[in-house]
């Protein structure tokens, strides 16, 4: 009895299908951001408007009452002694590099910094990031993480989804207009990666180190629509720390 009953166990088991492990399914992938155009001015001649830019007005906080006001003055800049704010009022000649090492030390004593505009009596709250830090900023899970690379031709934004492209594929998102800075295509980029992330809760300047402070802060501008409301709630400034 016992080899009929094998033999027929064994056709049972032939007899039944194969079941084939179900297959994961595929994650959508997201969509890449579409190229950035150059808002253009009415100049009646296209070859004008490649060179022109939209006049931009600068907006945003008001100066802190109980600063510290400090007028940047290359390496010899002193911040004096208190409690309140620090706000670095730029020169046209101070570059980033030149400021560095105090930068550090504002940022180890974790001191608020702010970044007076160099035309409009606002000024532009920021925290302070060192390339270390800046690194532990873009791993963090969280989606955006813009970063506004500020080169000597333009600023380059960058996001999770990788770069938004500008009407060059292999130039900056937004670049020098006749030479000036394109604030108002600036802006326009930073309302499409904030309509994309709107969770996203700040955004990180990374100036080259040869850039003026000025410039700096006249670019924080476009992340405001008002004194109160900003694209991105909260400003990050990426420093190159000095070498000890």
């Amino acid at each position: 009895m016992r080899p009929l009953l094998g033999a027929a166990a064994l056709a049972l088991l032939l007899g039944c299908p194969v079941q084939k492990p179900a297959e994961p399914i595929p994650r959508a992938q997201p969509k890449p951001l579409e190229p950035l155009e150059a808002v253009k001015v009415d100049a009646g001649d296209d070859r004008d408007a490649l060179y022109e830019v939209v006049p931009f007005t600068p907006t945003g906080p008001a100066i802190p009452k109980d600063a510290r006001i400090v007028k940047v003055d290359g390496e010899k800049t002193v911040v004096p002694a208190g409690t309140g704010p620090i706000v670095f009022v730029p020169d046209d000649d101070t570059y980033l590099a030149q400021v560095a090492p105090l930068l550090a030390s504002i940022a180890d004593g974790k001191e608020e910094l702010w970044l007076q505009h160099p035309s409009a009596p606002i000024a532009f709250k920021v925290t302070l990031r060192d390339a270390a830090h800046f690194q532990a900023w873009i791993d963090e899970p969280v989606p955006g993480k813009l970063r506004v690379i500020q080169r000597a031709d333009g600023f380059e934004l960058q996001t999770n989804l990788g770069k938004l492209p500008g009407g060059d594929p292999n130039g900056p998102t937004v670049p020098l207009r006749g030479g000036k800075m394109d604030l108002t295509t600036l802006q326009r980029g930073f309302q499409r990666i904030q309509g994309k992330f709107k969770s996203a809760p700040d955004v990180c300047f990374v100036p080259s180190f040869g850039t003026e402070l000025s410039k700096i802060s006249s670019a924080m501008a476009v992340n405001y629509l008002s004194p109160e409301s900003a694209y991105f709630p909260e400003t990050c400034l990426v420093f190159p720390r000095p070498a000890k």
